[in-house]
């Protein structure tokens, strides 16, 4: 939550990278070990976290919540998706929401998490959302890790300006011995273990007074022990949903048709135009090379021993160029879009041209020899 505030301690120290890229870093270095599916960001802020981990592979469902609504309106935009996601879909789905309320109160859309983070929250917490606040996180979501990151307060001192806390919001800055108790026992209390570490190493010489901004990694523990936490499940919302985003993807029917039939035509084409060279060819004589012979080797190479090994020749018959369904989805991309050849027939049904029996994508060239 302290990216917008002017750290003071650059006259002595200067990270690099600075300290939010470097607790930011830290949380995608989690993900891209772990792989969660859904991750949650609690104090999100500005939105710069889950900006980053929006380009995770892994991630279906990213989520965000914040006390203050218009902070996260502000900076929202940036999760909206691109023109270039609605051209170029992926293969994963993608839906990021952001939602309006406080950690110290449980909402059945926070259940389900993976990973949940709370990168420098805590310490702007009053006294009473910090008694409920695990209970909140580790008892009612319960996800399989969790990540708390807050200021390290024996670090404070080698600050210029830092009389009390580093931030006017801050309700308290804890020491590691302080951090790491608190942790422990609400560890304990729910079933997880915890890891310390940090960032924003100290000077040489110094090492003692630990990491700038100290870490705690919580892990459940599995099997879960005990009586269940999450028996009590509230049945109605008390967060204020102010942003959602669905990204295309081709997990979605409309979006692969359409990127399946693009790359059939796309793939069509271009073996039709080796073909009409290669007949181009034999026509002018071996002295005359066609002018689609230097982009097209490595693909003619494919082709041919697609030919050869299953005998599934694109041919010509009269004005019509004929390039048998089999063949295209036996090119990469294609087998890996549709995965079935029944799929491939489905999804290009009544969209592309296709022979009387269906088995052959089909082109007149009529046209394109009257140009010629």
């Amino acid at each position: 939550m302290d990216k917008n505030f002017k750290e003071e301690f650059t006259q002595i120290i200067k990270f690099q990278p600075p300290l939010y890229k470097q607790r930011h870093q830290f949380v995608k270095d989690l993900v891209e070990k772990y792989k969660p599916k859904k991750v949650a960001d609690l104090g999100c802020a500005d939105c710069s976290l889950l900006w980053m981990l929006k380009f995770c592979s892994c991630i279906e469902v990213l989520a965000g919540l914040d006390i203050c609504e218009n902070v996260m309106k502000e900076k929202m935009h940036m999760l909206s998706p691109l023109p270039v996601d609605y051209l170029q879909p992926s293969e994963r789905s993608l839906t990021i929401t952001l939602h309006h309320g406080s950690v110290a109160y449980k909402d059945p859309c926070m259940l389900g998490f993976d990973l949940v983070t709370c990168i420098e929250l805590i310490e702007h917490l009053e006294e009473s959302e910090l008694k409920k606040f695990p209970e909140v996180v580790f008892g009612f979501m319960a996800p399989s890790i969790v990540v708390i990151s807050t200021p390290n307060s024996e670090f404070n001192p080698l600050f210029p300006r830092v009389m009390l806390h580093r931030h006017p919001d801050h309700k308290f800055e804890w020491s590691q011995a302080q951090f790491q108790s608190w942790a422990l026992e609400t560890a304990r209390c729910y079933n997880y273990s915890v890891e310390f570490t940090g960032v924003g190493h100290p000077p040489t010489g110094m090492e003692k007074v630990g990491f700038c901004t100290q870490i705690g990694v919580f892990m459940r523990k599995y099997p879960q022990t005990g009586e269940s936490v999450q028996s009590e499940k509230p049945t109605e919302a008390v967060y204020k949903t102010v942003f959602k985003a669905v990204y295309p993807s081709l997990k979605d029917e409309k979006y692969l048709q359409n990127a399946v039939i693009s790359e059939v035509i796309f793939t069509a084409q271009i073996i039709k135009h080796r073909l009409m060279s290669k007949r181009k060819e034999c026509s002018d004589g071996p002295e005359r090379k066609s002018k689609f012979q230097p982009s097209m080797d490595c693909f003619s190479d494919y082709l041919g021993k697609l030919v050869v090994e299953k005998n599934m020749e694109p041919f010509v018959s009269g004005n019509e160029v004929y390039i048998p369904l089999a063949t295209i989805f036996s090119f990469p991309k294609v087998n890996r879009l549709c995965g079935t050849f029944e799929k491939l027939c489905k999804l290009i049904a009544g969209k592309v041209t296709l022979s009387s029996d269906g088995s052959a994508v089909m082109f007149n060239i009529e046209y394109e020899n009257e140009e010629n």
